[in-house]
């Protein structure tokens, strides 16, 4: 059986200290600028701003609930939903009571909200909330389902509505990985430089 040495503690203290400078502070400052020289967008958070004000992030949800604006998933994230600092689910499992009452309600009042009949099928996006609680997408079917509240409280033809949701649309990665999306910050905001 080896004994320890001082060399041994040597070594082990020098390269402790060797990776902690590598690892912990030339590696992350090099991925920092290189993402700040290649994707500054993306790096600092994929801001969006609106008359020079930050006012969101294209990756985090808001909660729009005004009928001019298209609404989001639900959110369990914080006390009010769409809370960054408290991402998360609610934990609720399939056989929950309480998940089923809570997407009952939210099935009737979205039907409600967009004058839906009661044999139109709801996308599941727009009952159930995501595992972050801040997705800023919906489905393509919830947004069309959306678009004529939107259309009527804007005031505007339900085709330039329409026409707005594809230009908001993301297309899936590679063209097969995900299903198409709508970004609800990008396409609220396109329709606020239209019309109020």
């Amino acid at each position: 059986m080896k004994t320890i040495t001082i060399k041994d503690i040597y070594t082990a203290i020098v390269a402790t200290l060797l990776f902690a400078i590598v690892l912990c502070g030339f590696y992350p400052v090099v991925i920092w600028g290189l993402a700040q020289l290649l994707f500054p967008h993306q790096a600092n958070g994929s801001l969006i701003e609106k008359s020079g004000a930050i006012v969101g992030s294209e990756y985090i949800g808001q909660n729009f609930t005004l009928p001019k604006y298209f609404h989001p998933r639900p959110s369990a994230a914080g006390a009010n939903g769409y809370d960054a600092t408290s991402s998360g689910g609610s934990n609720l499992g399939p056989t929950s009571q309480k998940l089923m009452d809570a997407i009952k309600t939210r099935v009737q009042t979205y039907r409600t909200e967009n004058a839906l009949a009661t044999d139109v099928l709801i996308p599941a996006d727009a009952v159930t909330g995501s595992g972050s609680g801040l997705d800023p997408h919906i489905s393509l079917k919830n947004a069309f389902l959306q678009a004529q509240r939107v259309a009527t409280a804007r005031d505007l033809d339900i085709q330039v509505v329409k026409e707005e949701i594809k230009k908001a649309t993301t297309m899936p990665f590679l063209g097969i990985l995900g299903e198409p999306s709508v970004n609800v910050l990008k396409l609220n905001l396109a329709l606020d430089k239209i019309a109020h």
